[in-house]
């Protein structure tokens, strides 16, 4: 199994990521915003890359079970029912509804993997399900830290140090033939170095300080808080949906 990393996802194009397996993390917010959703119910996350397409989905969909939720530069889109705080994503809010989702970074990448084979989202609050989901595919992975796009793809801390943690655990089962590329190896390299307490490097990061000037301080506690919520987004459909359980087969004696 090869594991591949790009710290940001403005280098590809969907084309790119056709037949490929991939796990989409933005730690602040939309990797943990997305999961808590599901978790608390909604029906599944569509994921648009700009909100001229929200608009447009979201005039094709039934109003009364349908909600627009996201952000640009952290802050609700005007019009749109929600922002990108997972505390907006109560059970009370989401249950049962279908969420159009633009965020500034995450959505994007989630987008631009629409052809992908496999797309899972992670963030520290389903790392391990994560982990245990690649393990036993055992195929070739690659993750895309969602970076910062509107600044030019650039790279963002948490993304990595999350995709490094999960990396670590994954090289803990030796039944694995692991091979690490050296953006791989680089986001291990930089857990080994940040990972020690998570919300900490959440708060010196520039995007944390950010979210914490614009009063979203409880928002990376929430994120910081590792296997949480553990439970895994996938596409279907060009949508995000909680996978499902596989029924267990009983074999008669």
């Amino acid at each position: 199994m090869k594991i591949d990393l790009s710290f940001s996802a403005g280098q590809f194009d969907d084309l790119q990521l056709r037949d490929k397996n991939v796990a989409v993390l933005d730690v602040l917010r939309a990797s943990s915003t997305i999961t808590v959703a599901l978790n608390n119910g909604a029906r599944e996350i569509i994921p648009v890359a700009n909100i001229e397409s929200a608009v447009k989905i979201s005039g094709s969909l039934f109003g009364e079970v349908t909600l627009r939720g996201g952000e640009r530069n952290g802050k609700t889109i005007e019009g749109f029912n929600l922002g990108n705080s997972p505390l907006e994503y109560s059970e009370a809010a989401v249950k049962g509804k279908s969420i159009i989702y633009c965020t500034t970074n995450g959505s994007v990448a989630m987008a631009k993997s629409r052809y992908a084979h496999t797309l899972i989202v992670g963030s520290f609050l389903n790392l391990t399900t994560v982990v245990d989901f690649i393990r036993e595919e055992n195929k070739d992975f690659l993750f895309i830290c969602a970076g910062r796009l509107n600044t030019i793809g650039f790279f963002s801390l948490e993304d990595a140090v999350c995709a490094g943690m999960m990396i670590q655990k994954l090289m803990k089962f030796e039944s694995l033939e692991l091979t690490l590329s050296d953006s791989a190896k680089a986001a291990y390299a930089l857990y080994k170095s940040f990972g020690r307490s998570i919300l900490k490097m959440l708060k010196t990061s520039e995007h944390g300080k950010y979210l914490i000037e614009i009063g979203f301080a409880d928002d990376l506690k929430i994120c910081a808080a590792i296997d949480s919520v553990p439970v895994l987004p996938v596409q279907v459909e060009n949508k995000i949906k909680l996978k499902k359980e596989e029924p267990q087969v009983v074999v008669p004696a």
